[in-house]
């Protein structure tokens, strides 16, 4: 399936939000984005790639309240699904910002079989063109630190590091942003 997809990307539905937490939210890496923090005559911190002594298995964590919440119409859901059998392939949820002109994309996830295709990168552009009607100036990604390919693929679209949180995710996991001008 990674060559070639056939698919839809549609609005969510609340029967999607079943088929959303069911996909593959899980990532293999062998590297991580390493944070060092060091106080001297101010604060230096610092990320960058470090290699793995061996491959981490982790996952994108997903909350089936959050999915529901982005059902409103003040909030982005698309699924994309496959024209054929209607299988669910991938999402993306997004909120306006309590700033003025800032997305939120919260969650987004294309299911492993179907990731490399292209998908991914037309669910943002969706993104993009929803945050382009409302007049959003600027879309900001929260990761984990250790979801090394969501970091790349981020990066690939021409989204740049512009902040982390310690605190961010449930299990206590870094948070790091990036963010792009809504072209």
């Amino acid at each position: 399936m990674a060559n070639s997809v056939n698919m839809v990307i549609r609005d969510a539905v609340l029967d999607d939000v079943a088929g959303c937490l069911a996909l593959d939210h899980r990532y293999e890496t062998d590297h991580v984005w390493q944070m060092h923090i060091r106080q001297e005559e101010g604060w230096h911190i610092t990320f960058r790639p470090e290699r793995l002594p061996r491959q981490l298995e982790s996952q994108h964590i997903v909350d089936a309240r959050r999915l529901e919440a982005a059902l409103t119409s003040q909030h982005c859901f698309v699924v994309a699904s496959d024209r054929d059998t209607g299988d669910l392939l991938g999402y993306l949820t997004m909120r306006l910002g309590s700033m003025p002109h800032l997305g939120h994309i919260f969650d987004f996830a294309v299911d492993e079989q179907a990731r490399r295709c292209g998908l991914g990168s037309r669910l943002f552009s969706v993104a993009q063109n929803w945050a382009r009607e409302r007049q959003i100036a600027r879309l900001q990604v929260a990761v984990q630190t250790t979801n090394y390919p969501a970091i790349l693929f981020l990066q690939s679209l021409g989204y740049t590091f512009c902040g982390f949180n310690e605190h961010h995710y449930p299990n206590r996991d870094i948070a790091v942003f990036f963010s792009q001008a809504v072209r």
